[in-house]
């Protein structure tokens, strides 16, 4: 009980990389749904003229995230970082398969996309809070 109390109160540290590595994962979650805002068609195919349920759905869904990530940030709450981090991690794995399956984009690209700017940074990010965890507990 005391290690969790001292690990609230304890900020972390965020490192030049860890810092690229949040960016990398956080952005998405803006640049997405202002995309899907502007430009209803990408999500929805060329028939689309306004934001429909779905587009809406994803826009709530990856802004809510994106402001729970800053305000992690914020407070240097390690513990809710590596959560959002494990999510998005998880939700990553799983959309891309489906990003491939329903866009039909090129393979290659794809995995290149999906492994520097997400899985890396997710794997880095997870390692490198475990470490601050650890310290900050002992």
């Amino acid at each position: 009980m005391n290690a969790n109390n001292n690990l609230s109160n304890k900020k972390i540290e965020f490192s030049g990389l860890f810092s690229f590595c949040l960016f990398l994962l956080i952005w998405p979650m803006f640049m997405g749904p202002l995309i899907a805002i502007l430009n209803p068609s990408f999500f929805d195919g060329p028939e689309a003229i306004k934001m429909s349920f779905s587009s809406g759905l994803y826009s709530a869904r990856n802004i809510a995230i994106g402001l729970a990530f800053l305000g992690a940030i914020f407070f240097r709450n390690a513990p809710i970082l590596f959560a959002l981090i494990s999510i998005r991690l998880v939700t990553d794995i799983i959309d891309a398969p489906l990003y491939y399956l329903h866009r039909d984009p090129v393979l290659f690209g794809l995995i290149v996309i999906f492994t520097l700017q997400c899985y890396l940074p997710a794997i880095y990010g997870l390692r490198y809070l475990w470490k601050q965890i650890k310290i900050k507990t002992d």
